[in-house]
């Protein structure tokens, strides 16, 4: 049977996991349950001011559902992302490589009450040229840590293995092992009717660790971008539609090339190249962000 997911627990996108009590009719029609999710979509993410949210939000309200899971402050997010000893993920990534990936253990919901049976997703995310590709399955988190850190085959659903035998063997090959953590607060806008595949979402308190990678633990976090910065990102299995591309015009919102797993990286000093770790106190709008290197702490 696949794993239980606990009431409350987000479906997002592409899990094919049901969530309990879900109710979007419409921005989920295209969630069909699966032994193993493969999709592939456009994504264009930005900047924006924690101020400038409530007009965005606005605006999605009158052409977009909100997902059930996103209502109240939303959901959080909590991801473990692993690579190699020499980064090789995270410079495929700063090099713009046109084929990259990055391997990783997702919860959604609260991450104090992960545990052994929770269920997470194991998922393998890759670019190639402007189309983001996705897969996963979800597992019990005892299951998901027996795969990629103890690197041992585990039971699985018919349709999961080959995908599973292909984390075992890049993880194998590779010699690859945790090396960040990320998390955020979410929330999500779906699309309805012709434009039910449509999702936007809004992550805020963007936080990262470099150990204590357990997703349950109760350990420190440091924000990898500024708190006064929200990542605002629309993901369309096709094209991005007009309105939606004008709102961001008229909001002056500004593509942004930037990776959470890479912040969070950068943010422990691993790699010094970011560009937003500025202090949470200095709110001038035309501060040369291209000149800060200090963090700030959670």
């Amino acid at each position: 049977m696949p794993p239980a997911v606990a009431p409350g627990t987000p479906a997002p996108e592409g899990t094919g996991v049901p969530a309990a009590s879900n109710d979007d009719h419409v921005g989920h029609a295209l969630r069909a349950p699966s032994k193993l999710h493969a999709f592939n979509r456009y994504e264009i993410k930005y900047l924006m001011p924690v101020t400038a949210l409530p007009a965005l939000r606005g605006e999605l309200d009158r052409r977009l559902d909100r997902d059930s899971h996103g209502s109240d402050g939303g959901y959080g997010v909590w991801s473990t992302y692993y690579d190699t000893r020499d980064l090789r993920f995270y410079w495929e990534k700063i090099e713009g490589l046109k084929f990259r990936r990055k391997l990783r253990i997702r919860h959604y919901g609260d991450r104090f009450g992960v545990g052994d049976d929770t269920t997470v997703f194991v998922e393998i995310k890759q670019r190639v040229n402007r189309v983001t590709q996705k897969r996963r399955v979800a597992l019990p988190y005892a299951r998901a840590l027996d795969l990629c850190d103890r690197r041992d085959m585990v039971e699985h659903e018919p349709g999961q293995g080959p995908f599973l035998q292909e984390v075992l063997g890049l993880v194998n090959r590779l010699d690859l092992r945790p090396v960040a953590m990320t998390g955020y607060q979410r929330e999500a806008f779906v699309g309805r009717g012709a434009e039910a595949g449509l999702r936007v979402t809004i992550d805020q308190r963007l936080r990262g660790r470099d150990r204590d990678f357990h997703l349950g633990a109760d350990t420190e976090n440091r924000l990898i971008i500024p708190a006064r910065l929200a990542v605002v990102e629309f993901k369309a299995n096709e094209r991005v539609p007009y309105w939606l591309t004008d709102l961001a015009a008229e909001l002056n919102l500004s593509v942004a090339r930037i990776s959470k797993y890479c912040q969070s990286v950068e943010a422990y000093g691993r790699a010094p190249r970011s560009i937003f770790h500025v202090p949470d106190t200095d709110t001038a709008a035309d501060h040369d962000l291209a000149s800060a290197r200090s963090s700030t702490k959670d």
